[in-house]
């Protein structure tokens, strides 16, 4: 979304609303934030059309699918001048949820999903492996909350 086109309060609101429910149906989401059913829709679509609104997805439990390990892995290459394709090199690795390029000591922060910590660590390695880069490795104990819905 860019700064140049601000959201009208009412698409904020529709927003505000599928990031609670993004299964809410357009007749519920009309009557949340007042306007029509075919409002609704058109305003829906033209957020998705914009980008604005990206897609709708099921949030899963790790813990019943298996995979209740979860950690972030920060990425230092062992060369500052190598070509910065870590995530070109990394995205063959279905256990990595998350991607995020950072400013400090390190280049990435992988967030990542496994089902124990032999996991882990056969992760570890595929991820030094593919992408020539040391690690340091955040092992989640809990999660007090996650996904949160943003300030829109």
């Amino acid at each position: 979304m860019s700064t140049g086109n601000p959201l009208e309060p009412t698409d904020r609101a529709i927003l505000r609303e599928l990031a609670v429910d993004g299964r809410c149906s357009f007749t519920d989401l009309a009557e949340r934030v007042g306007l029509s059913v075919s409002a609704v829709h058109q305003r829906v679509r033209r957020l998705e059309q914009r980008g604005v609104l990206r897609g709708y997805a099921a949030r899963l439990d790790g813990e019943q699918i298996g995979l209740p390990l979860t950690a972030f892995i920060s990425l230092t290459p062992f060369d500052p001048a190598a070509p910065d394709d870590y995530p070109q090199r990394l995205e063959h690795l279905p256990q990595i949820e998350a991607c995020y390029s950072v400013a400090g000591d390190e280049s990435y922060i992988l967030r990542v999903r496994v089902s124990s910590p032999a996991g882990l660590e056969e992760l570890l390695r595929q991820i030094r492996e593919s992408a020539n880069v040391s690690t340091r490795t955040t092992v989640v104990l809990s999660t007090p909350f996650e996904d949160r819905p943003p300030a829109v």
